[in-house]
């Protein structure tokens, strides 16, 4: 599990398609989830709201 949030943290910091004010938002709570076993399940139900911003970066990931 942690190789996937870690995954995804990589990607959220060079993407340039989320907002500079979201990102670290996003960062923080990737980095809180990152110990979870079912963090991925949550990922996208607590991201609602930045939804817009992470969904291309997990269709690169291929995970929508």
């Amino acid at each position: 599990m942690k190789e996937k949030i870690d995954e995804v943290i990589r990607h959220v910091e060079k993407s340039d398609k989320i907002s500079v004010e979201n990102k670290p938002l996003i960062l923080e709570k990737l980095h809180e989830w990152r110990s979870e076993d079912d963090a991925i399940s949550e990922v996208s139900l607590r991201f609602e709201t930045w939804w817009m911003e992470m969904e291309p970066i997990f269709a690169e990931l291929g995970w929508v």
